[in-house]
């Protein structure tokens, strides 16, 4: 089962390999992004930045085939974009928990500050709109499992997107 999709767009870091899967148990750290997917080096270095973890590194189509081989395996998986989460939560896979945990700004984007770790267009906007729609229209942001969760469908709000 996906115990927890988090959307980080800086992949694997400590945050992740260490307090997020000791938090939820996961057996494995799984990211999914077509390109990330099809990039030999990230998929050689990222397994280095998660400190002993098993980690596979996943296109949208990979992990949705992998979820349904491997259901009774606790995954946090990581997606790279809003979009990628948007596209597994179509799926219809079972996911328990959707994280927005940080996205840096994109050069040439018209981007807006969110909050102090997520960056976001109007696009990138109606895209975690979607999430929380399917979400039951919830989608929160936390930094790590022992920070407070923000309404992140506020803070588009005040951001103004």
């Amino acid at each position: 089962m996906i115990k927890h999709l988090r959307i980080d767009n800086r992949l694997i870091h400590g945050q992740v390999a260490v307090t997020w899967m000791n938090s939820i148990g996961a057996e494995v750290i799984i990211v999914v992004n077509d390109k990330v997917a099809s990039d030999q080096l990230q998929k050689m270095a990222l397994p280095l930045a998660a400190r002993g973890s098993k980690v596979l590194v996943f296109t949208i189509a990979e992990m949705i085939q992998y979820e349904k081989d491997n259901i009774n395996q606790t995954k946090l998986v990581i997606a790279k974009t809003p979009s990628d989460a948007l596209e597994l939560l179509k799926s219809g896979l079972e996911i328990e928990a959707v994280n927005v945990g940080n996205a840096a700004p994109i050069a040439g984007t018209d981007y807006k500050l969110v909050t102090n770790s997520i960056f976001a267009t109007a696009e990138d906007a109606a895209v975690y709109r979607e999430i929380a729609e399917i979400r039951g229209g919830k989608l929160t942001s936390r930094m790590t499992p022992f920070t407070d969760e923000i309404d992140f469908l506020a803070a588009l709000k005040s951001a103004k997107l």
